[in-house]
């Protein structure tokens, strides 16, 4: 995420003193409740779903990621680049290329 996008998230809550109200745990469950609205934008068909409402429902679960992020003192690039170095060692590409079974699976 840009640099600009991220001081304006931080501006936003910092204006509104919402801080406050931004523990760890209220950030996750903001997180799993706008997850599962952007679930809900798919939840009657998985081709025809309003393009607008997932861009709406995706961006809320960017923010509250970025507020947690924020939280913790976590960088997302540190932390999304030791995950994947995980699922790299876990899904070798010679064992999961088109399988979608999890890697005790594979």
């Amino acid at each position: 995420m840009k640099q600009e996008t991220i001081d304006r998230i931080r501006k936003f809550s910092e204006d509104r003193d919402w801080d406050q109200f931004h523990s760890p745990a209220n950030l996750a469950k903001s997180i799993v409740i706008e997850a599962a609205e952007l679930l809900e934008c798919f939840q009657w068909s998985d081709e025809k779903y309003d393009i607008q409402h997932i861009k709406e429902e995706l961006a809320d679960v960017l923010v509250y990621s970025q507020n947690l992020l924020d939280k913790l003192g976590l960088d997302a690039d540190e932390i999304i680049n030791m995950k994947m170095t995980q699922n790299e060692a876990k899904y070798p590409v010679e064992k999961a290329k088109g399988s979608a079974a999890k890697y005790d699976q594979l």
